[in-house]
């Protein structure tokens, strides 16, 4: 059963009672001891190997390099094990190995996604909770219900809180969910969650320039930052540390200054005592390496390519039109107006983020692939960019509903093409969600995740390593207290040249 419950702003007369306030309502959930069900357990060890596949894959990527260098820069602090950082053999101190591990899942932006009011991929929880789960010696039980809410707690605030739409990057709601999964895997009592969690609320709102014209390299340290401080705002909290209050509701908060103002008012679900986590089944994973919304448009050009070869060829094409949701026109789309989602020297991190390069490449290839797909010489074909320039995108306020219902069984991500050839003849199309997707035509299940394992360590990780990591992960409930280094991946001798790190101030 989820619960509803009101979330405004209060002025300070008002004195609004603690037990009233969404963080200490974010701290039961997370303080509740509730059972995790087969079912979260399996897709829980499901998005472990998903964050393992995509870290591996990024790992000689320059901002996993770099932070891999600071995270060894920062040995194993004195009241832990330390934790593990992915590619190699080496222990940090845990809020480094966040930071580390949170840069090397994000960097491909390849891992698993929720979308509703807002946006965001819950498995950016999974680094900061593990790294807590290695340094405190918890067991993979400890660590499988730490995720669950996790998972929980940022689903939930995604469905009722939108940050989008003032200019907010999606990870505010990172640091708290991530500060409430690590209270879970402690043990902690309500009021040090609820700390750590406004802490980490107020720590990590930023703005989300960080995806807006030139992307950098930032976008993929933004969640990892949250998971950093995270980790610090429990270790703050738990030394008796308190948070500003309420960090929600107060009339100078976050809702007040940063969201919707002073008269704002959401409602927002989370479980009710005794129930299960269970928000982690409403997630999806990514069988391309692109921005959510892309996923469906990636399936639907490899079809079209199978089914009218004809459209791979500009001089066959006067326009395409994607009709599509809000959200994917002025994010990723046309309606963004940004002339960098056009532009054949953009970076990865840009080109990731458009729809008309997007499109135009599967189109063409038939395929999409983590690499090929975005290297500068396959941008700038001269083929591609005539077909690139002459794709755009409207937006469908059918698609927008659609994409904003809260009936799984309609939402949608994709939308209809219409590609009008240079005879006069239109071909149509339309796509709903991905194929991966649970509703979609090949939903992933743990094969695929294994696959996609697979796929992205080849040349990376050893056989040997890699099945020793699937071994330990898929046991997951039954690995003890202590053992939680097992779910590290060390890269194959040679892949990693530590000694080219980029040296920084520290």
């Amino acid at each position: 059963m989820v619960e509803l419950h009101p979330v405004r702003v209060h002025r300070s007369e008002e004195n609004l009672p603690r037990e009233g306030q969404l963080a200490w309502k974010i701290a039961q959930v997370a303080a509740d001891p509730v059972e995790v069900t087969d079912e979260v357990t399996d897709m829980v060890i499901n998005r472990i190997i998903d964050n393992a596949s995509v870290a591996i894959a990024s790992l000689n990527r320059a901002p996993v390099v770099a932070a891999r260098a600071q995270a060894t820069s920062h040995p194993v602090s004195a009241h832990g094990a330390g934790a593990a950082v992915f590619g190699i053999d080496e222990r940090v101190s845990a809020e480094w190995a966040a930071w580390a591990n949170g840069v090397a899942v994000r960097e491909l932006d390849y891992h698993d996604t929720f979308l509703a009011a807002e946006y965001s991929h819950p498995g950016d929880n999974i680094p900061p909770i593990l790294a807590a789960a290695q340094h405190t010696g918890a067991s993979g039980a400890d660590l499988l219900r730490a995720i669950a809410t996790g998972y929980e707690i940022q689903v939930d605030l995604v469905k009722a809180i939108s940050l989008h739409k003032h200019k907010i990057d999606h990870v505010a709601h990172l640091g708290p969910s991530a500060a409430a999964g690590i209270g879970t895997l402690l043990g902690l009592a309500p009021e040090v969650i609820f700390h750590a969690v406004g802490q980490a609320l107020h720590t990590t709102t930023a703005t989300r320039q960080s995806r807006k014209g030139e992307i950098s390299t930032w976008k993929a340290h933004a969640p990892a930052f949250a998971g950093k401080m995270a980790v610090e705002a429990v270790d703050r909290t738990m030394r008796g540390q308190t948070s500003p209050t309420p960090i929600y509701e107060g009339e100078d908060g976050v809702i007040a200054w940063l969201l919707d103002g002073p008269d704002a008012a959401y409602e927002v679900p989370l479980p009710a005592p005794g129930e299960a986590k269970r928000a982690i089944l409403d997630t999806y994973t990514k069988e391309h390496s692109a921005e959510y919304q892309a996923q469906a448009w990636i399936d639907l050009a490899r079809r079209l390519n199978e089914a009218h070869p004809e459209v791979t060829d500009p001089d066959n094409v006067a326009s395409i039109v994607i009709h599509t949701s809000h959200h994917t026109h002025v994010v990723i789309g046309s309606g963004a107006n940004d002339p960098q989602k056009y532009d054949p020297s953009a970076s990865r991190e840009t080109l990731d983020h458009s729809i008309p390069y997007i499109f135009t490449v599967a189109l063409q290839d038939g395929r999409w692939h983590h690499e090929e797909s975005y290297a500068p010489d396959r941008a700038a074909r001269p083929d591609t960019v005539a077909l690139w320039h002459k794709v755009t995108t409207v937006e469908d306020p059918e698609w927008t509903r659609r994409y904003h219902s809260l009936d799984i069984a309609e939402k949608a991500f994709g939308g209809r093409v219409e590609i009008t050839l240079t005879d006069g003849s239109v071909i149509t199309d339309e796509i709903a969600v991905a194929d991966a997707h649970p509703l979609g035509a090949r939903p992933f299940a743990r094969a695929d995740y294994i696959a996609k394992l697979r796929l992205l360590a080849a040349g990376v990780v050893d056989d040997a390593e890699l099945e020793r990591f699937l071994a330990a992960v898929q046991d997951l409930p039954g690995l003890p207290a202590g053992s939680l280094d097992q779910l590290n991946v060390v890269a194959g001798p040679g892949v990693i040249d530590a000694a080219a790190a980029p040296q920084g101030l520290l």
